[in-house]
């Protein structure tokens, strides 16, 4: 078996990653196919993703600052997340948010997920929330902001290089923008009402 240099390797996994889109399971078969891997499985690998994924968590910059001023203004907070039940749990109790919230709902343990619409009424419900009244901020254009946008939430876009033209009510650069965009927003819809 020949070195892998890390540059290399890293570079790899996160292009087949495809940014968190493609289960690491077949990430891993892929690497170890296309590197010819001998001395450890995919399924090992795997095995210690799931372990050690946790340890590797790393916020945007300002999430507690946002999320305390949130809870300060007294909004109810939600995370629709894709992905596995418990894995999703270990990453968001390891970036500290797990008391900010009142509602987690996670696409494995609901048997939905993004863009289905059922999985934000689901959350919606939970929050005891309408549509209407309801904020949703997310990186993705399809399975965050349009998918909010259609059930009748008010969609904020977290910008990413990777897209442009996103068809959002408001956009952000840092979390630390939020809280402000959301009064603003709630300001906005309470004087057309």
């Amino acid at each position: 078996m020949r070195h892998i240099p890390k540059a290399e390797y890293s570079a790899r996994f996160i292009e087949l990653d495809h940014r968190g889109y493609v289960w690491k399971d077949q990430v891993y078969q892929r690497l170890v196919s296309e590197y010819s891997i001998t001395k450890i499985s995919w399924e090992q690998l795997l095995q210690d993703y799931v372990k050690e994924c946790k340890n590797h968590c790393v916020p945007f910059p300002h999430l507690i600052e946002m999320l305390t001023e949130l809870k300060k203004s007294g909004f109810a907070l939600g995370i629709i997340t894709n992905g596995y039940g418990q894995l999703q749990m270990n990453h968001i109790r390891a970036l500290g948010i797990a008391s900010y919230v009142d509602v987690i709902v996670i696409s494995e343990w609901e048997g939905i997920k993004k863009p289905d619409a059922r999985i934000f009424y689901r959350a919606l419900n939970k929050l005891h929330c309408h549509p209407h009244e309801s904020v949703y901020v997310g990186d993705h254009p399809i399975n965050d902001l349009k998918a909010a946008r259609a059930v009748g939430m008010t969609g904020i876009w977290k910008r990413d290089a990777q897209w442009n033209d996103v068809d959002a009510d408001a956009m952000v650069d840092e979390l630390g923008e939020i809280p402000m965009v959301v009064q603003n927003l709630s300001y906005i819809t309470k004087l057309h009402t």
